[in-house]
């Protein structure tokens, strides 16, 4: 009960600073490309079912809650401010993301398994961290591609 509050809460208090903090220009040219990786974080939690990568406490439904909870709160605010401040300076896009990365991967990542939230079971922290900063750069990709195209 106490996470589903905590996760909550974070996902309005995060969605509430993209909100009244984040230029509106900002907002609508990066929404396209966040909600691009975070469907392939869904995708990834899907397949995650098939090939068991990780352990969630509390089963299918609870891991559905987390990614949904993790993808639509912290990790799409994140993404818009990421590209909000460095889109088109691209080492200094590579190295926040580089420092996010390692920063999930490794003290975050423990403390959740410490704390019995996931088990990493085929994953391991260097894994987390390669997945997650390729995402990265496949994003860049992305956003440049659609800036190209002019939709």
């Amino acid at each position: 009960m106490l996470a589903t509050f905590f996760r909550i809460a974070n996902a309005i208090g995060l969605w509430t600073i993209v909100l009244l903090f984040l230029p509106k220009q900002s907002f609508k040219r990066y929404l396209p490309v966040t909600l691009f990786c975070s469907c392939l974080l869904l995708i990834q939690t899907l397949l995650n079912v098939i090939f068991n990568w990780w352990k969630v406490v509390g089963g299918i439904k609870s891991m559905v809650f987390d990614a949904l909870a993790f993808i639509f709160g912290p990790f799409f605010t994140m993404n818009l401010w990421v590209f909000h401040f460095t889109y088109g300076k691209f080492p200094l896009y590579a190295f926040c993301n580089l420092i996010i990365d390692l920063i999930f991967a490794y003290p975050f990542n423990w403390f959740f398994q410490k704390v019995g939230h996931y088990k990493l079971k085929k994953f391991n922290s260097l894994t987390l961290f390669l997945i997650s900063y390729s995402l990265s750069f496949i994003n860049y990709g992305f956003q440049k591609l659609i800036e190209k195209k002019d939709f």
